[in-house]
């Protein structure tokens, strides 16, 4: 019994497999020989860099299949390129345009393939052709452009070590068929052209941009070579900040609003997204037009700027710059004004009360007055008294004036006759040459 089952599903599994033979036999003859891989890859140059073709070694019997080939070219040099430093894609010709840019070379391979004319399923496929191309020098790097304010236009780069010294760097453009030659050259120490700005400018955002750097060398006219790069405007684009930034209060709460800028590419609402930074908080990422933050402290003062830029519509790592501050809750800062202002007038008006005070003090009681009332005159008396000793002095040989002893004159005033003083005769003096021969019993 068991046997007869193994027989039954041998037998089903032998007809599934010729009624599939025999349907894959309608659609697609079988292929006997293997396919042969691509051959003699070579290089031929052109304004955008070279062109690389192959023998696709086809046969009559493939001819009954859709036939394309699959290219894979990787640069040497991926840290000079702006985007990307691999493709990979299927084509239906048995060649293809490399844009080198700034590349040095590339290593590339290459497979046909046999796919199904009706469901694009691959039937059978070849193996792998390689190819090595090494460029001439490349004397130039770091290739950087920008597009902002809509209209203005800049690109720098750096030049080799290696690049020869009487070497010169020219940068032009191509844009929907026109040629657009630099308008303003950046220059560096040695006189060397390291940047372009112009302005003015005028880009569609779905139309490519093909940039030409042409470097010519003075003594060997050989050695002037082009290098070129294609890219699209809105993948440059640097935003201006949002517009229209406004704030409420509400519920304890902040609502910030804005709109996004003027932009070269795509202007619909997913296409943006925003920072919005409140003092010295974190941003947070916002993809509305608007962001509602809570108050905590509702006498604390906030400042906030908002940014934007595009990662949505299509990849653009540029932000633009931050909006001008506003300032939240400005009540805080004025409340601050307001008491140090309260503060100097009360200091003020204490200083003015203080001076009022001491001045009515002063005039009541003349302190004023005795501070500046004059040293006054000796009497008339003092003064005679003092000439008379002085005159003594000198009649009776009592010696000079001791100078700590000044004779006091008023010489507005007449000197009157001793003698008619009352008080002269109670005055007695005696000579000293007399005294000297006295005794004393």
């Amino acid at each position: 019994m068991l046997q007869l089952m193994h027989q039954a599903c041998f037998c089903l599994a032998l007809t599934w497999y010729k009624m599939i033979s025999v349907c894959l036999a309608n659609g697609h003859p079988s292929i006997t020989a293997s396919i042969m891989a691509p051959s003699d890859l070579h290089i031929v140059k052109n304004d955008f860099g070279v062109i690389l073709s192959w023998n696709s070694n086809i046969t009559e019997e493939m001819e009954t299949y859709s036939v394309k080939y699959v290219l894979m070219c990787k640069f040497d040099t991926a840290k000079e390129i702006l985007f990307y430093d691999f493709f990979q894609e299927r084509l239906q010709e048995n060649k293809r345009i490399i844009r080198l840019g700034l590349h040095s070379g590339f290593y590339a391979k290459v497979k046909t393939q046999l796919l199904s004319k009706e469901t694009e399923d691959v039937i059978k496929e070849s193996n792998w052709t390689e190819f090595v191309y090494k460029a001439p020098p490349v004397y130039i790097q770091n290739l950087s452009c920008i597009i902002y304010n809509l209209f203005n236009f800049n690109c720098t780069w750096d030049i080799k070590t290696e690049a020869p010294e009487d070497a010169q760097y020219f940068l032009s453009y191509r844009y929907s068929g026109k040629e657009f030659q630099c308008q303003l050259y950046l220059i560096n120490a040695k006189h060397k052209n390291i940047g372009c700005h112009m302005k003015e400018v005028y880009f569609n955002s779905s139309n490519p941009i093909r940039l030409n750097i042409n470097v010519r060398v003075r003594s060997n006219s050989s050695e002037n070579r082009s290098y070129y790069k294609r890219f699209t405007p809105r993948r440059l684009e640097k935003l201006n900040p949002p517009i229209n930034v406004s704030l409420s209060l509400e519920d304890r709460s902040i609502k910030i609003n804005w709109k996004p800028p003027p932009t070269i590419g795509s202007a619909e609402k997913n296409c943006f997204t925003y920072q919005v930074k409140i003092t010295d908080l974190k941003p947070v990422d916002v993809s509305e037009e608007e962001y509602v933050h809570p108050v905590r402290d509702p006498e604390k003062q906030y400042i906030v700027q908002v940014r934007v830029k595009k990662i949505k519509c299509i990849s653009n790592k540029i932000w633009s710059e931050w909006s001008e501050p506003i300032i939240i809750n400005n009540n805080y800062k004025n409340n601050k004004m307001n008491t140090w202002q309260m503060l100097i007038l009360v200091l003020f008006l204490s200083t003015i009360f203080t001076g009022g005070l001491l001045k009515f003090l002063c005039r009541r009681y003349k302190c004023i007055d005795t501070v500046v009332m004059p040293i006054p005159q000796p009497s008339e008396r003092i003064r005679t008294w003092l000439e008379l000793y002085s005159v003594q002095r000198k009649e009776y040989g009592l010696g000079p004036q001791p100078p700590d002893i000044p004779a006091i004159r008023d010489l507005s005033t007449p000197v009157k006759d001793f003698t008619q003083q009352k008080y002269i005769s109670e005055i007695m003096l005696i000579p000293q040459e007399k005294n000297q021969h006295k005794r004393i019993n």
